[in-house]
């Protein structure tokens, strides 16, 4: 019996006709749309707007606004919002010139609305830049139909258990394959660094990896590949969900998996300043978890219960290829004796610019406690 696949209807449109209608030419004219995160602090937002030439730079792009009391950001007698570019990328569905254009979010008054997280971390980014920071972060999500149930699995019922799905191949092992490889697609075209992708643990949930990325730039460029992900999921008429546990029971959660080094842990006898990262962050373990997702840990308690290849949220652990601990030094770096570090507890969900920033906290300028300092009048 064929079972009809729960997806939306503006992904039954004839997406043949919309292609006559991209390629015609633009007579120097700019399609630019604007990118920015909304008030939940995990939803991404856009708009678009014509410039008459063609932005060489983000500083060619004008800064915009918005109204913020349709996206829980401001009241509606005082709505307006700024959007700032920050950072320009291609447009891998509106096709060259056209751009896609990160921005911050700026309040009525200039300062940063309370989800703009991307300003904090960039001063923190710049206090540490000396130390040439890396970062590369797995982006597990997971594919549902427009019902919410996970995309491919059975009506009524679950699939087979854990095991042959993880890097998987064939129809009955993988669930929704040319939308990833539209994703990296996409993400390549743009100037996105999309460095892999493969299929997870759960059926129908998938990982992309962005990096290695200096600084602020591993922010940006995660919060642009999220947007592409739910922007080519739009055209397939399917759901990506970021959740980090978006099926109980048995089933794997989702996390954004952190790898991160300094120039120095990259060296000859890098191992040693891994080891020190490593023991300042198990002193700060409560801090971390309050900003590895958007719910100040609640969010991850549901996926870090020490089963299913996750630390217990309540401890601290570190270890060499361990897949169960909160720090996961990779065997080739202890066998080198330099390289980096993964801490597997940011959710899927997380805020990429809140979890790197917290990591330079701790590792760089050696904060302590669950408060953090105020760099403003440094």
């Amino acid at each position: 019996r064929a079972v009809a696949m729960s997806v939306s209807h503006s992904s039954r449109l004839n997406k043949l006709v919309r292609e006559q209608y991209v390629r015609l030419p633009q007579d120097g004219l700019v399609q630019v749309t604007y990118v920015w995160i909304d008030g939940s602090g995990e939803g991404v937002r856009c708009k678009s707007r014509t410039l008459d030439k063609e932005p060489k730079s983000i500083e060619d792009v004008p800064e915009w606004n918005f109204d913020g009391s349709s996206t829980a950001q401001a009241e509606g007698s005082n709505s307006d919002m700024f959007l700032v570019p920050v950072r320009m990328f291609r447009d891998p569905f509106c096709l060259d010139p056209n751009k896609l254009v990160l921005c911050e979010v700026l309040k009525y008054n200039r300062k940063p609305a309370e989800t703009n997280l991307r300003h904090t971390c960039k001063k923190v980014m710049d206090l540490v830049k000396d130390s040439h920071p890396w970062f590369g972060m797995e982006q597990e999500y997971t594919l549902l139909g427009v019902n919410g149930h996970p995309y491919g699995w059975p009506d009524n019922g679950f699939p087979g258990p854990q095991g042959p799905y993880y890097c998987g191949v064939g129809a009955d092992k993988v669930y929704g394959r040319d939308i990833v490889e539209s994703h990296y697609k996409a993400c390549l075209y743009a100037g996105v660094k999309i460095c892999g992708t493969n299929a997870e643990v759960m059926p129908s949930q998938w990982e992309f990896q962005v990096g290695p990325c200096e600084g602020i730039e591993m922010g940006d460029h995660l919060w642009m590949a999220r947007f592409i992900l739910h922007r080519v999921c739009e055209d397939f008429g399917v759901v990506a969900t970021l959740d980090p546990k978006p099926m109980t029971g048995n089933w794997n959660g989702a996390g954004c998996h952190t790898n991160y080094s300094t120039e120095e842990m990259r060296r000859e006898g890098g191992l040693k300043h891994i080891e020190a990262a490593i023991e300042k962050l198990s002193k700060r373990h409560d801090y971390h978890i309050c900003v590895y997702d958007p719910r100040g840990g609640r969010d991850n308690s549901r996926r870090l219960t020490g089963h299913h290849e996750t630390s217990n949220i309540f401890e601290f652990s570190a270890g060499v290829a361990n897949r169960g601990a909160s720090i996961r030094i990779p065997r080739q770096v202890g066998q080198d004796g330099y390289g980096y570090f993964e801490d597997r507890r940011p959710a899927a969900n997380c805020d990429p610019y809140a979890v790197t920033e917290a990591i330079m906290r701790t590792t760089v300028l050696n904060e302590t406690g669950v408060e953090t300092k105020d760099y403003a009048d440094h």
